[in-house]
Order: C-alpha cells, then sequence, then structure tokens
C-alpha cells in the first residue's frame, strides 16, 4: 500500500495527539502497549514450551536414546552378536550395552531408592548427556574393578554424600543359601557427582562400569538392553525394522515415543492451547486499535469533510486511516519482540527475583522435571505471531476506515 506526500502528511498528523485529543492518544497509546504485551505473552510462552519439549527431548533420549532392545526377563542372552548386528544396520548411529536397574543405596543410615546403570567405560566418557556435567570429582576415575561410581547431584545430597566417601548398594535379589535369599550388599566408592538437570535423573542416577554392574546383579556376560541412537528419532520404527528379525525372540524393540508418549503428547496439546488462548489476549487488544480508530473518525470527521471538499478521494482516506492503525499495531509488535526476548534473556533471573518478593519456589524441579527455566525461540513460530497480530492490526482498521471514507462533505459541512 503505497501512500502519496499529502497522504504520509495526513496520517501522521493523525497519529500525534492534537488539541482536544489526548483522550485518543491515550486510548491508542494503550492499544499499543497492549499489543506488545500480547506479542510478548506468546513469544515468551512458545519460547518456554519449545525449550521445555527441547531440553526433555534432549536428556531424555541422551540417556535412554531413541530406542531399547529389553531382553525377556530384564536378560539379554547373545548380546555380543545382536549389539554387532544393530550396529551395521543403515540409519543407526550408535548401540550401546547396558544394564539398568533399581536398587537401594545406604549411607550413614540414610536410605534412597536408586537407579543402577551400567555402561562400558568408553560409552560412559563419551556420553553426551554426562560428558561436561561433573559438579564434583571426576568420570575419569572410574575403571572396572576399581569399586568406584558416580551419582546425581540430588541423590549424593540426599543421601549426605561427598566425593571419597563410600556408600551400599543392595541387590535383594542376591545369592540362595540354605537360610533362604541373601541380598546382595557391596560399597562403593562415589568418584564423581553429576547434575544433568533433569530432577528424576540427578535424584536416582547411578553409573558404574558395565562388568561391576554385572558382578552386583549376578548376571555372568548378560546384559539387560541395548539403547540405539539413529540418524533421524522421527523415522526410528522405520530405521530399526529391518533388525526386528534378528532379535525375534530374544528381546522386544521399545522407541523413545512409547517410552514417553505420555508427556510429550501432554506437552504438545499444552503448546496449541497455550497459543490459542495467548492468540485471543493479541485480539482482545486489536480491539483497543479498533476503538481508538472509531474515535479519532468521530473526532475528525469535520476535517475529513474538508478533505473531500479539496480532491482528497475515499480511497485516500481508507489508505490514511489504515496506514495509522497498522501503523500503531507494527510499533505494538515490534515493542513486543524487544520485551519478549529482553525477558527471555533474564528469565532465570526474574523467576529468582518473583520468588524472593513472595517467598514461593516457582520452579519447583520435582515438579517441573528441569531445574532452570528453558527457553528455544523458534523463528519461523515468531514470524507466525508477528504475522497474526499484523493481520488483526489490518483487520481493525477496516470498518474505521471505510466510516471515514463514506462520509458525505455536504451533510458534514452544512451548517458551518
Amino acid at each position: 500500500m503505497t501512500l502519496s506526500r499529502y497522504e504520509r502528511m495526513v496520517a501522521k498528523r493523525y497519529l500525534l495527539p492534537g488539541k482536544g485529543e489526548g483522550f485518543i492518544f491515550l486510548v491508542a497509546s494503550i492499544s499499543l502497549i497492549a499489543v506488545a504485551l500480547g506479542v510478548a505473552a506468546l513469544i515468551i510462552v512458545m519460547s518456554v514450551m519449545n525449550g521445555f519439549r527441547a531440553e526433555l527431548f534432549d536428556k531424555i533420549v541422551g540417556l535412554n536414546g531413541h530406542a531399547v532392545i529389553q531382553g525377556y526377563g530384564g536378560r539379554l542372552d547373545n548380546w555380543q552378536q545382536i549389539l554387532a548386528d544393530t550396529k551395521k544396520t543403515p540409519g543407526i548411529t550408535d548401540a550401546t550395552a547396558l544394564i539398568e536397574q533399581p536398587l537401594m543405596a545406604t549411607h550413614n543410615g540414610r536410605y534412597d531408592v536408586i537407579l543402577m546403570r551400567g555402561m562400558s567405560i568408553k560409552d560412559i566418557r563419551r556420553n553426551e548427556t554426562l560428558k561436561g556435567k561433573t559438579v564434583a570429582g571426576s568420570m575419569d576415575s572410574l575403571s572396572v574393578g576399581s569399586g568406584r561410581i558416580a551419582m546425581g547431584s540430588r541423590l549424593a545430597q540426599n543421601l549426605g554424600l561427598q566425593v571419597g566417601q563410600m556408600v551400599t548398594i543392595t541387590n535383594p535379589q542376591g545369592r540362595t543359601t540354605p537360610f533362604g535369599t541373601v541380598p546382595r550388599e557391596i560399597s562403593y566408592e562415589v568418584a564423581a557427582i553429576f547434575e544433568i538437570g533433569v530432577y528424576d535423573y540427578d535424584k536416582a542416577f547411578v553409573v558404574m562400569p558395565i562388568e561391576d554392574a554385572q558382578s552386583l546383579m549376578l548376571m555372568g556376560d548378560q546384559i539387560g538392553m541395548i539403547e540405539i541412537k539413529t540418524t533421524d528419532p522421527d523415522r526410528v520404527n522405520e530405521i530399526l525394522r529391518p533388525l526386528l528379525p534378528k532379535i525375534a525372540n530374544k528381546g522386544l524393540v521399545v522407541d523413545w515415543k512409547t517410552m514417553n508418549a505420555t508427556l510429550f503428547e501432554a506437552l504438545a496439546v499444552e503448546r496449541v492451547a497455550m497459543f490459542v488462548v495467548l492468540s485471543i489476549i493479541v485480539l482482545v487488544a486489536v480491539f483497543n486499535i479498533l476503538s481508538s480508530l472509531i474515535m479519532l473518525v468521530r473526532a475528525k470527521t469535520r476535517d475529513i469533510a474538508i478533505l473531500r471538499t479539496m480532491g482528497a478521494s475515499r480511497q485516500s482516506l481508507l489508505k490514511i486511516f489504515m496506514t495509522v492503525g497498522v501503523l500503531i499495531g507494527s510499533a505494538g509488535i515490534v515493542a513486543g519482540l524487544i520485551l519478549g526476548f529482553i525477558f527471555l534473556f533474564f528469565r532465570q533471573s526474574v523467576v529468582n527475583a518473583i520468588q524472593f518478593v513472595t517467598g514461593q519456589n516457582l520452579w519447583d524441579p520435582s515438579i517441573r522435571f528441569l531445574t532452570e527455566l528453558p527457553s528455544r525461540t523458534d523463528p519461523m513460530e515468531v514470524l507466525a505471531i508477528c504475522s497474526l497480530a499484523l493481520l488483526f492490526s489490518f483487520l481493525a482498521t477496516l470498518y474505521p476506515a471505510l466510516k471515514a471514507a463514506s462520509t458525505d462533505p455536504v451533510q458534514v459541512l452544512r451548517y458551518e
């Protein structure tokens, strides 16, 4: 929509408050602020929802893989051949032998349930989720037969453990004796404490060499499962299809969608619901633009009539008032973008400040899964939000602009 020089001049004049038009300017300013808050709220919420899903996916899949081959009864025989076949399957980038079992840990009279995870030393040191997450000690000190383990920070805190101290891990399925089954208890030295950032993992995970896990669980040379990572998580079933005949009657394949179906489906539904609800906020904000333009048209009725008598066309008046409304909406969108990105940059500081002022824990990791408020902004979503707000602003200008364009100068100026 191209404006002539005089149309730009008139539009600029109507954007600024004239004599006796302070209330109209106030309503227009409120409209701008309302659009800015609506756009900022949409960007903030959608970015946080995206970040929440991405962080959960990265960390959950980082430890559990895109799929696992689970042995029947928790034990996988002839796993070396299955592991070799898995690694040769096109589309599979990595396969890791694992033992994973819930057990009990105790230290100085404190007890807690743990999730023991046995991995090869090579896999422990190259695991992307564990790499760089050590907050005390070192993963390099783990070795086969050393009696050393690594555990999550929340678990260490609950048990009162520090690096170098001993913890006893109990396997209730111990050895059978004439007096019954005796639980197997082995003491390990805490060599490293890590913090992944997912509460459920940090409060339960214990990592040890797979050979030590086999000894603890009395599994001999067996393992519990094989963790698989693929080139495309969304095509995991298609990628694993050629592998299924090779593991028939030995185990079953469970992909990440099945393991975490409820969680990710709930996040997807909540994401759509939040977008719809916050879009209504932007729509309500745009109604302020409509009301301010209606008042502006009523206040400028005499000016409009004079412009019409001087040769201004209906199309020119239409463009002038549409430009005024769209400029208010555009300014609100720009302000909303700035406000939204500032909030996202300082999001954790804002949460901490609100917690300090209110005394309430707004981000409880035991409920939210993650230890910090995440964020991941999708440029396409930001573009969609801005386009939606601009469309609403444009639609809000149509009625006032048509009303101004249809003004009859004869009727207005008859008694002047």
